[in-house]
């Protein structure tokens, strides 16, 4: 059993005992799930090379990036900074992360908000929505076609934008569908965790026109941003690159008035 079968193993059993404490009706009472979403795709598209900066304590491959930071103020950061949304990781076990983070994130800013998320059941998408969300990301190599459907079709009668990350052909090929807004290509393979921008590349030209391109994981300069603009590529996810450091907002404000010039 490879990493991702374990992450998603033990994703089925914390949502299990979620939905015994949680009902999904309590979650729709939320004042945050009655309010208006910010949409990630019209920000991208204001902007060329639109930044979406990552909020992640650890990885499963890296260890620990950064544990000393708090999220308001990273959060507070990345506005400052001028980028066109912030990821918010919401996963314990593997990353550190939780649902508190999102809501001091969406507490903070103002940024549209990326729930970054091994998603598995409907009852997450109810989740993100109450917890302040805007966008919530699906894999589909963990989903099925029908589950990747039933997914982001909740979660657009909801008001909440979709970015599908792929890795390959065939799971870009499941998931060309209406209720998808932006295609990731994640450039970091989950079984092995080797990065390539190249597949970036590689997958750019079989993406239709009609989704926003966003590129995934190993972004850690201008020049690659540069570089990838003429594939068509609106937004690039960073999150390494600006959370290893002690001032992630400030490391953004120059990566973002860098690229600007």
């Amino acid at each position: 059993m490879d990493i991702l079968d374990k992450i998603i193993r033990d994703k089925a059993q914390e949502v299990a005992l979620k939905k015994q404490v949680v009902s999904i009706h309590q979650l729709t009472q939320t004042d945050l799930f009655k309010r208006e979403t910010y949409s990630l795709k019209t920000q991208l598209k204001k902007t060329v090379g639109g930044i979406i900066a990552e909020h992640k304590r650890r990885s499963p491959s890296k260890s620990v990036i950064n544990h000393s930071l708090d999220v308001s103020e990273v959060a507070r950061g990345y506005e400052k900074a001028g980028v066109c949304g912030m990821s918010v990781l919401t996963d314990g076990k593997y990353f550190g992360g939780s649902l508190d983070d999102l809501l001091l994130a969406r507490a903070s800013c103002h940024l549209p908000l990326l729930r970054k998320e091994f998603i598995i059941d409907k009852y997450q998408v109810f989740e993100a929505k109450a917890f302040g969300a805007d966008a919530i990301l699906l894999i589909a190599a963990v989903l099925s076609k029908e589950q990747i459907k039933t997914l982001s079709e909740l979660a657009q009668s909801l008001g909440l934008e979709v970015l599908l990350e792929i890795h390959n052909e065939d799971e870009l090929q499941k998931s060309l569908m209406p209720s998808i807004d932006l295609i990731g290509v994640n450039n970091r393979n989950l079984k092995t965790f080797s990065v390539d921008v190249e597949t970036s590349r590689a997958l750019s030209r079989l993406i239709p026109d009609e989704f926003t391109k966003v590129s995934e994981s190993g972004i850690s300069d201008v020049d690659m941003i540069k570089g990838l603009i003429p594939y068509g590529y609106e937004g690039f996810l960073i999150g390494e690159c600006f959370m290893k450091t002690s001032t992630p907002g400030e490391h953004a404000r120059a990566f973002v008035k860098q690229l600007n010039e």
